[in-house]
């Protein structure tokens, strides 16, 4: 994994550009289970969204340093 990324001359945090990657696809989850009603079954949902969005990270970070280095 690369630790920083140059965006238009500004060195950037990798896991930053990671975290917003994992915030938009835990905020299309977090629509598409409560589309399907599925918090109704969830005991804490802001707890459940939180720990959804640090296993996105974690798994995204895990495959940029399988797949992308």
């Amino acid at each position: 994994m690369r630790y920083e990324l140059d965006l238009f001359g500004v060195l950037v945090p990798s896991l930053l550009l990671w975290s917003v990657i994992a915030y938009a696809l835990a905020r299309l989850v977090s629509k598409l289970i409560a589309r399907a009603g599925l918090y109704r079954r969830i005991w804490h949902p802001a707890l459940f969204d939180f720990a959804l969005f640090i296993c996105l990270v974690t798994g995204l970070v895990f495959a940029s340093t399988e797949f992308l280095s």
